[in-house]
């Protein structure tokens, strides 16, 4: 058994080193057949000459060829046609390669008691590989779609989150080759079903609303502060916003800094006069910031203000001021890192 599998072996790699060395060696020779047991794609071509086996092919196989490929998903169809793909038949050096082949063949004797060994050889056909890839590359950026995370929204009004969706991409190099594969190989079925892989979202909306307990807006115009739990709306404050010439940073920021009875740092500013980069001590009469400070970026925070009445006016340099007892009722309700947007 070790023997003949062996000899077949043998065999098989002398019809292989023949068939790829025989062409330049020895042209067909006048009136000469193709010998038994040879096919070309699995048509029998035995017994032909090299003009008839390439009628015979031309015949069975050249409209197959001309004929393009279709990929068909989602609802999506999409065509390649066999001269977008520069599809090349060739029947007679097709043909050409059955004689060859069959000329190895009657020279390697079967092993005794075996069957007859028989050959079949691929059809000669050129397409272009480039033209190939970017069809399969097209078909994946239709049908591929990226996942879509879940993402809090703030509105001044309004807190919601957005829904998650799940992305989908095909294995489109496979889908090159099996295409390349059909256009050479009429035997190969020419529709295309590509699986759709799903791709999760990485974040979904109840990831997001666990990080979204707290947020607060500030809407400058209306001088209104609004706190929203939970994404739903608790409560409005009145605050004070900056003045023209000092005016409150618009954007979305967070909580980065909480103090009870914060000590003022007064900044160098024409504004500040005869105590500008000096501090005030928390409690003090001269410090403008009462009871709770919430920094918000930089030197710009949520705080209280013993000027009541400049509530609902442009009146801080850019500090969100609130009435005391409003201020001390927000600042147990706000953690650090909560979202605040302004505009």
């Amino acid at each position: 058994m070790i023997n003949r599998c062996l000899v077949v072996a043998l065999a098989a790699f002398a019809l292989t080193f023949t068939y790829a060395v025989a062409p330049a060696a020895a042209a067909p020779l006048p009136g000469e057949r193709i010998a038994a047991n040879v096919t070309a794609a699995g048509l029998p071509v035995s017994g032909l000459t090299i003009e008839e086996a390439a009628a015979k092919l031309e015949a069975s196989y050249g409209e197959r060829l001309r004929k393009g490929v279709s990929v068909k998903r989602a609802g999506r169809l999409f065509r390649m046609s066999a001269k977008d793909a520069k599809v090349k038949f060739d029947a007679l050096r097709t043909a050409k390669r059955a004689l060859y082949a069959g000329r190895a063949l009657s020279k390697t004797p079967p092993a005794p008691g075996a069957a007859p060994a028989g050959v079949d050889v691929p059809l000669a056909v050129e397409i272009s590989q480039s033209a190939v890839r970017r069809f399969a590359g097209r078909v994946d950026r239709s049908l591929s779609r990226s996942p879509r995370n879940s993402k809090l929204r703030i509105t001044l009004r309004k807190v919601y989150v957005t829904h998650s969706r799940s992305g989908r991409d095909i294995d489109h190099v496979a889908l090159g080759k099996q295409v390349a594969a059909a256009l050479v190989d009429p035997r190969l079925v020419r529709v295309f079903r590509p699986e759709l892989v799903t791709i999760k979202a990485k974040v979904n909306s109840l990831q997001v609303r666990k990080t979204a307990g707290t947020v607060i807006t500030i809407q400058r115009n209306t001088f209104t502060l609004r706190l929203f739990k939970g994404l739903k709306w608790k409560k409005s404050y009145k605050v004070a916003v900056g003045m023209s010439g000092y005016p409150t940073p618009t954007g979305l920021f967070a909580i980065q800094s909480k103090q009870v009875n914060p000590t003022w740092s007064v900044p160098n500013s024409p504004w500040a006069g005869e105590l500008g980069g000096t501090s005030v001590s928390g409690g003090s009469a001269a410090n403008p910031l009462k009871a709770r400070w919430m920094g918000i970026s930089g030197s710009v925070g949520i705080h209280g203000t013993g000027q009541d009445a400049s509530i609902g006016t442009r009146a801080s340099h850019g500090c969100i001021r609130m009435h005391v007892w409003d201020v001390i009722a927000l600042y147990n309700r706000v953690p650090i890192g909560t979202p605040v947007l302004i505009r």
